[in-house]
């Protein structure tokens, strides 16, 4: 396999151990990208972007990222908290008057306390890809709990429900408008809840990482799934099915569905988490230590049912290699279904993103990725 891009001389091995994510744990199509103290150490991209993989991987290939992108919506929140727009712990109501609930604030649905983790109701499946619609039913829902008594992470309705506060409160038309103003454009990334037309092509198509590739020992959502039954965890990932089958289409490719369908690369992703490290970049240097300081923990969080940790909008590092990020204690970032993974490690000084078109299995982060970081950090310690 032919790996493209850059790497300083220092991280050659970084380069080598990326080149054996294909050759030896069944990556087909990938990007990694790290920043460290503010310079682009490693650009790496290499494999095929298509299902026959005969349409090779590009510099500018982006894929869907999933999860991962729940962080540039946490960050355009918080850039209107900068700016006055938001109160952390001014009910969600406030601000939109359709919503249902009164009880549940800004601070609780950006840390996972909400309790809007999932749709109680079956929800028809192309409601995710209209915007409005999909937007009045979150308005119009229940919590799972009261809000703020548990921590239960939110697969899906987390990116819809912030994301239709972020679009009030700034007064936006749509929130990819806002993605684009006050993110992607002002750090030149390949971004996007809906791609435009003319960037389709940029597109590599997902599939599962072949069964030969997965670890052994699995603990994945179908054993939550299986355990619990049309429980928080399932109705959270599969209500409604297309949230599970449709990410291959147009229609989803160019829907705003912030909680799961963001597209991007690893430059990009890295370029933004290297941009959260510098005070008034992104954020003022006021607001920026709300991206690690702890809002909310649970040593069994009610959907993943694993200990995990959450500033405002990212997940925080710990000691587990499943949860590290990086090797500092303000660690934070967000992982996406499937393997792709971003975060930023202020006491390192590291930005790291990794992308891959195929899916893995893992809760967190994906052996794949935990490969990489161990590899990165026995270079640089």
């Amino acid at each position: 396999m032919t790996i493209n891009g850059a790497v300083s001389p220092a991280l050659k091995p970084l380069e080598q151990a990326f080149a054996e994510s294909f050759s030896q744990h069944g990556d087909t199509g990938a990007s990694l990208a790290v920043y460290h103290r503010g310079e682009l150490v490693a650009d790496l991209w290499g494999g095929y972007r298509d299902k026959a993989n005969s349409l090779p991987w590009q510099a500018d290939t982006c894929s869907n990222i999933f999860s991962a992108g729940k962080a540039l919506v946490a960050v355009l929140a918080l850039q209107l908290v900068d700016e006055g727009l938001l109160d952390l712990d001014e009910a969600v109501k406030h601000y939109w008057p359709e919503f249902a609930n009164a009880e549940a604030t800004v601070r609780q649905v950006l840390c996972h306390r909400s309790g809007y983790s999932a749709f109680k109701e079956k929800m028809a499946d192309d409601i995710i890809y209209d915007w409005d619609a999909v937007t009045a039913a979150v308005a119009r829902s229940e919590p799972w709990w009261q809000p703020g008594t548990e921590q239960g992470y939110s697969p899906m309705i987390f990116g819809w429900l912030l994301g239709e506060l972020v679009r009030r409160a700034a007064g936006a038309d749509k929130l990819n408008d806002l993605l684009q103003a006050k993110i992607a454009g002002p750090l030149g990334m390949c971004a996007w809840f809906g791609v435009p037309d003319s960037e389709l092509d940029l597109l590599a198509d997902v599939k599962g990482l072949k069964p030969e590739f997965l670890p052994p020992i699995n603990t994945s959502m179908m054993d939550i799934f299986k355990r619990e039954p049309g429980g928080v965890t399932q109705m959270g990932f599969t209500n409604p099915m297309s949230i599970m089958v449709g990410t291959n289409s147009q229609p989803w490719r160019q829907a705003q569905i912030p909680g799961g369908n963001g597209s991007s690369n690893a430059r990009s992703m890295a370029s933004f988490y290297n941009a959260l490290l510098e005070p008034d970049n992104l954020l003022s240097a006021a607001v920026q230590p709300l991206l690690w300081q702890r809002q909310s923990h649970s040593d069994c969080d009610r959907v993943l049912q694993t200990p995990l940790a959450f500033s405002l909008g990212f997940m925080l590092s710990d000691e587990r290699p499943e949860c590290r990020l990086g090797r500092g204690v303000r660690g934070f970032g967000h992982p996406g279904a499937g393997g792709c993974l971003g975060f930023a490690d202020p006491d390192h000084d590291i930005a790291f993103a990794y992308t891959s078109r195929d899916m893995g299995q893992s809760i967190l982060l994906d052996p794949r990725a935990i490969r990489l970081i161990d590899c990165l950090y026995g270079l640089i310690d």
